[in-house]
């Protein structure tokens, strides 16, 4: 039996749960690779776990795939304890999947032996990878399990929970290793975090408008019928005169950006138009799911 999801369309639960389970897993094994082919080679240790084991792997050479099992399944145990069930069956997939591949694939040749190149691609694998896991609605567990936790405890944000968390690791890697490849670290990390925005969002950013005009009719009318796009008609009153102003919100693709300034500029020159990027739509007209 199918089901609607927030945008009314129709979804199959069970391809659903097997698109999501799909994520899950070719996301992790995306990891996994970039870790082998980039980061482990190249003693990047651009946080996370696979940065504690890079590190561990050169003090200890500890092998990173049993040391990434060790650390995951206590946390995600801890996170299902302190934290509630919601981490859910997709979750501790992700938790294992991801170390049994970097087991498996341990005896891969490096794809470079160059260190900024290993942070850069290294970097967007695993951007890439962790972007499909959370696509599927899970985790690879990890620290980002540790940073909800303290966040829970400590009344931390939890971007600050995860950037000292990362944080540390990038300091013991310069440490450990040199400052050279704490930096180097440091751009992988930032470039991870720049690939798992691209997937969620993608790069189709439309544009959100908002237009306050004493035409507002005129303007409607015409983002309806010339744009063919729907607007949205707001209740505003003016700061200083507290008198109501008619406020039109539109969002439209960055293609269709250019002829709404006409339309709207050629209606009122005095119209005052706010702009700004909106990273996903969802809805008729722009993406479903």
């Amino acid at each position: 039996m199918s089901r609607k999801n927030r945008n009314g369309y129709q979804v199959n639960p069970v391809y659903q749960r097997v698109k999501e389970y799909t994520y899950v897993v070719l996301g992790s094994a995306i990891v996994a690779l970039a870790f082998n082919l980039f980061l482990l080679p190249n003693q990047v240790a651009s946080g996370g776990v696979s940065g504690i084991s890079t590190i561990l792997k050169a003090l200890l050479d500890w092998e990173p795939g049993i040391v990434q099992l060790c650390f995951n399944i206590p946390l995600f145990l801890a996170g299902v304890i302190l934290l509630g069930k919601q981490f859910g069956l997709k979750t501790l997939v992700g938790t294992i999947t991801l170390p049994l591949i970097v087991l498996w694939t341990s005896n891969v040749a490096p794809a470079t032996e160059d260190p900024l190149l290993g942070s850069l691609f290294g970097g967007i694998g695993v951007g890439l990878g962790l972007g499909l896991v959370f696509r599927g609605r899970a985790s690879t567990g990890g620290t980002d399990l540790a940073a909800q936790i303290i966040h829970k405890y400590t009344g931390l944000t939890l971007g600050a929970c995860v950037a000292m968390i990362d944080g540390l690791i990038v300091i013991s890697a310069a440490v450990v290793f040199d400052l050279e490849l704490g930096m180097y670290a440091l751009i992988g990390l930032f470039v991870t975090s720049k690939t798992i925005d691209f997937v969620q969002v993608g790069l189709g950013y439309s544009k959100m408008a908002i237009i306050i005009t004493k035409k507002e009719e005129e303007v409607k009318s015409a983002i309806l019928t010339k744009i063919d796009r729907g607007v949205t008609k707001l209740a505003a009153y003016g700061g200083y005169t507290e008198n109501e102003l008619p406020v039109l919100m539109c969002v439209v693709d960055q293609t269709e950006f250019t002829k709404l300034k006409q339309v709207v500029r050629t209606i009122d020159p005095a119209a005052f138009v706010v702009v700004t990027n909106a990273s996903e739509v969802l809805g008729e007209g722009f993406k479903k799911e």
